[in-house]
């Protein structure tokens, strides 16, 4: 029956010859991989520390670095299954193959949701950035959130006309926002920390300032949302060089960097200012935040504009590289008989799915219309993100443990070490923590944000329901085991 499907009248525009050949089409190499990726954490960095000030107020870089070894595990996690399985999909394909249909179904659609969410966040901290030209986009909620739907709404037409962001973009991108970074890491370092460690002291630990254990929790689940990138890297591997060995070496790179920037920079800001005015005055934008209270006015007044253009164009690329993202996600669903063929049909001009780019760019712009009136938007919209991305990474944990215990046998060329010996099968410590760990802090989030819960469960239900009706209607089992044949990636 399911080689069936390759014979449906349908298939042609499900599957579109010229998508496929882009699909095999290997030409990406590391330093492409590591700036796709860094272009998404690199540019959470932008908006992920106020929000997570938000809650977590001093304990604000203790919250970013137990999220950060979380996001080495799930990192590592990842390296694993892209080595093993090089196509797209990422924790979708994880769980497909390691559980089911209606798994890898549920781990891609949890995974829709915070490529939804990543770009509407995205869109929304760009307006309070580029406030340093224009006073209203930063204070004005009416002028910054039209702002924000009119750069979703120019960018799926963008998207759906077809034309692409190129890898030399994303490297030359990547590397000058590094390199603004760092050197913000170096001067705060030198001009604020060094000569007045005990202003760190005061701002994480004086009276008010520490959070309850509860919202110390919150703010790590909230941090997540500073670790996004990974399933970009993961979706491209059926376009890179060598992926066995190049998507784990992209990880480890990000790893390194990103540990290392966030660490400086969430120190640096909350040196140079309190949790109150990180999580008031510059939560949407508290890279500016660091600049506007660098002590030599010379320094501050070239680094403000800078990081004004640099945080906007990162933030687009990443509100960008959110509608590539999912678009690819729906196709790789779509090409799995996971969703329906409408989510993956192509433009009959411009050769792009239109349908999952419109779709889910309106989504994301009904996401942000609460910012016209709403005072919270900006702790749920990240709540809600948090939602999405560790169901996905609990997936993507218990994926890879699945199919070390039910596929010994596949091919691994990076193989987690540090391994429980259970029944005879290697079972990772990173991946049994990270799942543990992801579980744990989703339930919470699940438990104490009402609005992430109930949009995140409303999503959730549409989405089986979804699958339900398709699923019947083209007489296919719920939860169909993919067979070894069907594991190739052409």
């Amino acid at each position: 029956m399911h080689d069936s499907w390759h014979l449906k009248p349908g298939d042609k525009i499900f599957r579109p010859r010229r998508i496929k050949r882009y699909r095999l089409r290997r030409v990406l190499g590391v330093s492409a991989l590591f700036s796709a990726g860094y272009g998404n954490v690199g540019s959470s960095i932008y908006y992920a520390l106020g929000i997570v000030a938000l809650v977590a107020m001093g304990a604000t870089p203790v919250a970013l670095g137990i999220a950060g070894i979380l996001f080495i595990f799930t990192a590592l996690t990842y390296a694993e299954g892209t080595a093993m399985l090089p196509e797209a999909g990422g924790s979708a394909s994880f769980a497909r193959h390691g559980f089911n249909d209606l798994v890898g179904f549920t781990a891609g659609w949890a995974l829709m949701l915070s490529y939804i969410v990543t770009i509407s966040i995205s869109a929304f901290t760009i307006p309070p950035y580029l406030g340093y030209f224009w006073e209203g986009l930063k204070i004005d909620p009416i002028a910054g959130t039209a702002t924000s739907i009119g750069i979703v709404l120019f960018l799926m037409g963008i998207n759906i006309i077809g034309v692409k962001q190129t890898s030399i973009l994303n490297i030359g991108a990547a590397i000058i926002d590094i390199a603004t970074q760092v050197s913000l890491v170096v001067i705060g370092l030198v001009l604020i920390l060094i000569p007045n460690p005990a202003d760190l002291v005061k701002h994480m630990f004086a009276p008010g300032n520490w959070p309850t254990p509860s919202n110390l929790i919150l703010g790590i689940a909230l941090a997540s949302i500073a670790y996004t990138g990974i399933e970009t890297m993961s979706q491209m591997a059926e376009e890179t060089r060598q992926p066995e060995k190049r998507v784990p070496q992209a990880l480890i790179m990000m790893i390194v960097a990103v540990l290392v920037i966030f660490a400086g920079i969430s120190l640096v800001s909350l040196s140079a200012m309190t949790p109150q005015e990180l999580a008031s005055e510059w939560a949407r934008d508290p890279v500016a935040g660091i600049a506007a209270k660098l002590p030599i006015a010379l320094i501050s007044n070239v680094l403000k504009p800078l990081i004004a253009v640099l945080a906007g164009t990162i933030l687009l690329i990443a509100t960008n590289a959110g509608l590539m993202g999912i678009s690819r996600l729906a196709f790789s669903l779509g090409s799995h008989k996971l969703v329906p063929a409408a989510f993956s049909r192509v433009h009959p001009r411009f050769k792009t799915p239109y349908i999952s780019i419109l779709l889910f760019s309106l989504l994301a712009i009904l996401i942000l219309v609460p910012g016209f009136f709403a005072t919270d938007i900006f702790k749920n919209i990240g709540a809600l993100y948090a939602f999405g991305s560790l169901l996905a990474f609990m997936f993507a944990h218990a994926s890879i443990l699945s199919l070390r215990a039910r596929r010994p046998d596949l091919p691994r060329p990076f193989k987690l070490g540090w391994n429980l010996r259970i029944k005879g099968r290697e079972l990772p410590i990173s991946a049994i923590i990270g799942l543990v760990a992801t579980a744990i802090i989703w339930i919470i989030i699940l438990i104490t944000q009402p609005y992430s819960r109930w949009i995140g469960i409303i999503w959730m239900v549409v989405g089986f329901i979804i699958y339900f009706i398709y699923r019947r209607k083209e007489r296919l089992p719920l939860t169909h085991i993919v067979k070894k044949q069907e594991n190739s990636t052409d």
